[in-house]
This record gives C-alpha cells, sequence and structure tokens, in this order.
C-alpha cells in the first residue's frame, strides 16, 4: 500500500520519499513499481519520458536510513501504511510528530483502527487525519477521508483537496469502526458464510448467485479468497470488537478455521476454493429459484447496513453510494438499490429472518421501518 500511495504521489507531480523499516521491503517496492510502470509503458497509457519522471520524483531509502524519522522533516504531509497494529502505528505517529514542521499534516491509511486513538498520541493531534486508500492505490479510485475528533476542519478540507487534486474520488467518513466500506460490506462476506454454514448452498452456488444474479463482479466466497482469508477475518474481527460486539457484526466460525489452518486464499493456493495445480473447481448449483433466495438475504442485510449508516450519520447519502461503487465495485449503490426495490420490501425480507432465526443479526435499521411505513425513498 505504501508503495502505491507513493505512486500516486508522484504521479501527481510530488517530490516522495519512500521508506520501510524492514529489510529490503523498499528495494522491493521499487523493483515492483517499475515493473507495473513497464506494463503500462508497454500498453500505451503511459511513455517512457512521464515513467522515468516519475521514479526520479521518489527517494528509496533502505531500511538502516528509514529508522532515522530526520528523512521525513521537509515533507508537507506524511502518510503511514504500516502494520494494521494500534501501538506500532502510534508509536510511528508520536516519532514523526516530533521531527516534522509543525503546519505539516500525519496521515494514517489504517482500514478500521480508531482515528481517534492514533491522533491522541503526537503532541498536535489537530494535524492527525485518516487518508484510506483501496488496494491497489494507483487502481482503486475511492479514498476515505476519516477526521479524529481532534482533527481541526482545516486539515481535513486539506487533506481531502489534495487527494482529490491526486484524481482520486474521496468521501468523507465519521471516525467509527469500518469507516464506510469495511463497516456496510461486513454482510457480504458474513450472511454468505451463514447460508454456507447452514447448508443452503455451497460456495460456488452463493458466488454463482452474487455474480449472475446480483451483478457483483466477484462473489463473496472468491473475493475472500483474492483479499486473503487472515485479512478478511481481522478486519471483521475488528469491527465486530469496535462495536461492542454487535451480533450483526460478528465473524464466522469457518473464517477463524480457514485462517487457523492456513487456508488463506490464493496466496496459499487454498482456502475457500483449490488453487493448486491440478484441483478443479466446483460447479455451482444454477438453481435461479435458490440463487434469488441467496441473493434477496445478503442484499437486504447490505442495504440495512447501508441504511444505518446514514440514520447514524457515518456518511452522507452521496458518499455511502458512492464509496460502495468506487471502493468495493458493487453494481449500484445501495441507498438507491434500497429505492428501487422498495423500502417495504426489504423491511419483510429482514424482519421475516428476526422472526425466523428470533436474531438481533437481523434487526432493521430505525431509519429503513420509517421510510417502509412512509412508503418512502430512504434517501428522501
Amino acid at each position: 500500500m505504501g508503495s502505491g500511495i507513493a505512486q500516486v504521489a508522484a504521479a501527481a507531480g510530488h517530490r516522495v520519499v519512500l521508506s520501510d523499516a524492514k529489510a529490503g521491503a523498499t528495494a522491493k517496492a521499487r523493483e515492483s513499481m517499475r515493473a507495473g510502470l513497464a506494463k503500462l509503458v508497454e500498453k500505451g497509457k503511459l511513455d517512457a519520458a512521464a515513467r522515468d519522471a516519475l521514479m526520479a520524483r521518489i527517494s528509496f531509502v533502505d531500511a538502516l536510513l528509514a529508522r532515522d524519522l530526520s528523512i521525513y522533516k521537509e515533507c508537507g504531509i506524511v502518510i503511514e501504511a504500516v502494520v494494521e497494529d494500534l501501538g506500532v502505528k502510534r508509536a510511528l505517529l508520536t516519532a514523526l510528530g516530533g521531527v516534522v514542521a509543525p503546519g505539516a499534516i500525519l496521515a494514517t491509511n489504517t482500514s478500521s483502527l480508531s482515528v481517534a486513538s492514533l491522533a491522541s498520541a503526537p503532541a498536535h493531534p489537530g494535524r492527525v487525519v485518516g487518508i484510506h486508500f483501496f488496494n491497489p492505490a494507483p487502481v482503486m479510485p475511492l479514498v476515505e477521508i476519516v477526521p479524529a475528533l481532534s482533527t481541526s476542519a482545516d486539515v481535513t478540507v486539506t487533506a481531502r483537496a489534495l487527494v482529490d487534486a491526486w484524481g482520486k474520488t474521496t468521501v468523507l467518513a465519521a471516525d467509527t469502526p469500518g469507516f464506510i466500506v469495511n463497516r456496510i460490506a461486513r454482510p457480504f462476506y458474513g450472511e454468505s458464510l451463514r447460508m454456507l454454514e447452514e447448508g443452503l448452498a455451497d460456495c460456488a452456488t452463493i458466488d454463482w448467485a452474487m455474480r449472475e444474479l446480483g451483478g457483483f463482479r466477484m462473489g463473496p466466497f472468491e473475493l475472500m479468497d483474492f483479499i486473503g482469508n487472515d485479512v478478511n477475518y481481522a478486519v471483521s474481527s475488528s469491527v465486530f470488537e469496535g462495536m461492542f460486539y454487535d451480533p450483526r457484526y460478528r465473524p464466522a466460525l469457518t473464517q477463524r478455521r480457514l485462517v487457523e489452518s492456513g487456508r488463506l486464499g490464493r496466496k496459499t493456493k487454498i482456502g475457500y476454493y483449490d488453487y493448486r495445480d491440478g484441483a478443479v473447481m466446483p460447479k455451482p448449483e444454477e438453481d435461479r429459484a435458490l440463487g434469488q433466495r441467496l441473493l434477496d438475504r445478503v442484499l437486504a442485510m447490505l442495504i440495512n447496513e447501508a441504511v444505518d449508516a446514514l440514520y447514524l450519520r457515518i456518511a452522507s447519502a452521496r458518499d455511502i453510494d458512492v464509496a460502495m461503487t468506487k471502493g468495493v465495485n458493487y453494481p449500484k449503490g445501495l441507498l438507491a438499490w434500497c429505492d428501487e426495490i422498495g423500502a417495504a420490501t426489504v423491511l419483510e425480507r429482514l424482519d421475516a429472518l428476526q422472526s425466523e432465526y428470533g436474531e438481533d443479526r437481523y434487526r432493521a435499521s430505525p431509519l429503513l421501518r420509517k421510510a417502509a411505513k412512509a412508503g418512502s425513498r430512504v434517501t428522501a
């Protein structure tokens, strides 16, 4: 992520310092960036002169020198993308706060940690802000801007304007677990796993239903294998804990067992699917009636989560729908999808699930219930 963000900034004409405390990481980033840019040149999307100029604007600092944070003293903004560990990030931001100029912005690329907690470490918490890119940063258009309680309004405006100038699509998110995308997307995985554990359908059939009937680019299980089951489980656990163990966000035992067994997905060549040489991918049960039931259940949960995010002022309606279409490539904004289906229909599906299972997991957002009763749009 760090090298991807550096590439985005350099492509916009900025001088960039890129480093990592891990031996060999910076050299690996340089080679990976060169290879990626070479492919763009081959495809005619970038000329050789622009590639060379971009690379020349980045100072790649090796691990030994990276431990001396004075290399960042002239930076107007420093974006950390180190391991997703609260203690590590807090320590780094504290140290950076003592090195950079008073007006410099300190940004965190955290995907689920509390920005408020990270901002409380440096001496000047008003200049700390969340700037959450999506992987791969040079390709994915969305960036979540997340101010903490202490972040100054000027820093928020400056950070958003800067990232907009880099050609990204920014959304403003409240500092809550998972922000917009990682919060709202939880049911895409969680409810699919629940249906798998209940034996309603296998992975291939659920993936088929979400792709073919729902229009999603990837099904939940193939997407989890692509992301990495360890990463997906970690985010699920972080949001669950951050939301005070709300049952709507409870991770699945299946996720945990796959991680414990080292079946992390494509990177280990086995996860929900087997990617090893000679393995045969399972065929889905292409029953459209079954597939529609699977889709309706997952979609009701996703829509409810988006509506609740709007109700709780996590983000504006516009930013919620932009985030889900630009950040995870959903075929439609979930709020717009709700208005298309009808709030009453979505509520009926959720109430039926809550009646069947007796779980608070399926409780409907007050805003969804209000819109259904009034026969209005949730975005009205």
